[in-house]
């Protein structure tokens, strides 16, 4: 029998074969396709970058078109999904309501024709321009406002920014959040896009591959760690504290979020690109009072941490990006989703090509041989424990 190494988090081990995206974490290179993600957030656009990462390659003109009416037109959500949405607790997170009306869509598409491409191509556009719907819907109706309607007339960045702030977006402002989603629309094999890939490799239906890739990312070592990041800056306070948290940080072993990644031993080049989002927003619409401080919080990490490959990732800057941008910080994560679902999409389809479910193996750690002990002669823990503290 084989011995198999044990490797925490299934570090460095490969899961699958995926020509969607490339990372070389030593030299700071991410490629959509082969495309650098610095060439997409220049010249192309959120949507144009999701055709490339779903179906393989840059459309023509007329393929564009298409997609963008088919998103366009399926915008807007089943009165019965809003009618849920309303029944949901105000001090909910957003990534949880989320994760509900991703799943419910499956209810009213609940038809699995894996092997038809019109199946797939509905599929695709509905998750595509529903997402951003229930995002903006969820942060008015837990304020106690009916939702804003989509509207045709936008592209998508900006109908989502309209939807969510009301009012239509500056142009500036609305390119800018496109390039957010394109920065964040793939990332290769990580926590949520495996979890889409084992819910996926069972042959369920595509709105609950995404539901499950929702609840991966909600977690603070993934997609959250945006909203930690924010937290981090407030509760710093000042430039001069900065050394002194870094400092203490290190020295009790505490995470420094927007810090760090398991692949990247350079600056994550989205984080750099992000950088200079947030420097075009704060020159047109004036500055933020974090930004002096994550300027700070850069050098001082680089300075101790730089040796051991600890440089800013994606998650450091993009809170600046989204605070100016008028997006409430629990809506960090949710917004990330919203990007995203290009991704697990595109790996969604890839594991329809050649699906095996997955089934990995474990290493017990367990004892053997036990004994059954009867009732009577076990340790009756519970009766001293008093019923109020009883799970």
């Amino acid at each position: 029998m084989t011995v198999c190494e044990y490797k925490p988090g299934l570090e460095g081990i490969p899961a699958t074969q995926s020509a969607i995206s490339h990372v070389d974490g030593q030299l700071g290179i991410l490629e959509y396709r082969g495309i650098r993600v610095e060439d997409l957030a220049q010249y192309s656009t959120f949507l144009e970058t999701a055709y490339l990462l779903i179906w393989g390659g840059l459309p023509n003109q007329n393929e564009l078109d298409h997609f963008q009416y088919e998103i366009r037109n399926h915008r807007r959500l089943k009165y019965r999904i809003r009618d849920m949405m309303k029944c949901f607790p105000e001090g909910g997170h957003p990534m949880d309501a989320l994760q509900a009306c991703a799943a419910a869509l499956g209810l009213f598409y609940s038809k699995r024709a894996l092997d038809n491409p019109a199946y797939i191509q509905n599929a695709v556009v509905r998750l595509l321009a529903k997402i951003p719907t229930m995002v903006a819907a969820f942060q008015l109706m837990r304020k106690g406002n009916d939702p804003v309607q989509p509207r045709d007339d936008l592209d998508y960045a900006g109908n989502f920014l309209y939807m969510l702030n009301e009012r239509e977006p500056d142009p500036l402002a609305a390119r800018i959040f496109d390039i957010c989603l394109t920065l964040h629309a793939e990332h290769t094999i990580n926590a949520s896009t495996f979890s889409a890939m084992v819910t996926a490799s069972t042959l369920t239906d595509p709105y609950a591959v995404v539901a499950s890739a929702v609840g991966t990312l909600a977690g603070p070592l993934h997609g959250g760690a945006n909203e930690e990041v924010i937290n981090m800056l407030e509760e710093i306070g000042t430039v001069e504290n900065v050394r002194p948290y870094i400092d203490r940080c290190i020295q009790e072993k505490h995470r420094i979020m927007g810090f760090g990644h398991r692949v990247y031993k350079v600056k994550d080049p989205r984080a750099t690109i992000l950088q200079k989002l947030a420097e075009q927003l704060f020159e047109k619409f004036g500055g933020d009072e974090y930004y002096a401080i994550a300027l700070e919080l850069e050098h001082v990490v680089t300075e101790r941490l730089g040796g051991k490959g600890v440089y800013p990732n994606v998650d450091f800057y993009s809170g600046l990006v989204y605070r100016k941008l008028g997006i409430p910080t629990d809506l960090f994560t949710p917004v990330f989703a919203i990007a995203r679902v290009a991704g697990w999409l595109a790996h969604w389809k890839e594991q329809l090509g050649e699906n095996r479910i997955f089934r990995p193996t474990q290493i017990y750690t367990g004892s053997h041989n036990q004994s059954y002990i009867p009732m009577a002669d076990r340790l009756q823990i519970w009766d001293k424990q008093p019923l109020a503290g009883r799970v």
